[in-house]
């Protein structure tokens, strides 16, 4: 995902300047170590549900405040270094748009994405 791309579509939307005072972006990385003991990772193996993801974000658009979600998640074997997830929220105030970013990535994490850690 080309996060300023993105973001310039949705400004396109002739709304966005009416609703919207604060975009958020989660850029999720593969990391070098694992988060459960600390071990070495060499590589993801990794399984989006996008239909899932795709019912993730409808939720989410009906929250309080946001204007419009973008999310792209990679799959299959990713090295560390490179991009997991982006995640976009745009909506009109920090007290709705942080919650809404954050329940967002947690649930998708959650629900949505299989992730295999690959080590040494």
């Amino acid at each position: 995902m080309d996060i300023s791309q993105t973001i310039a579509g949705m400004k396109e939307n002739p709304d966005f300047g009416g609703n919207v005072g604060m975009v958020l972006v989660h850029n999720g990385v593969v990391r070098g170590w694992s988060r459960k003991d600390g071990s070495q990772v060499e590589w993801l193996e990794v399984t989006p549900d996008y239909a899932k993801i795709e019912a993730l974000r409808q939720e989410y658009l009906k929250m309080e405040g946001v204007f419009d979600i973008a999310i792209e998640a990679s799959s299959g074997r990713l090295q560390v270094g490179d991009d997991l997830l982006f995640i976009i929220v745009a909506g009109d105030i920090r007290e709705n748009v942080i919650p809404a970013l954050s329940g967002l990535l947690d649930r998708i994490k959650r629900e949505a994405v299989d992730k295999t850690e690959i080590g040494p």
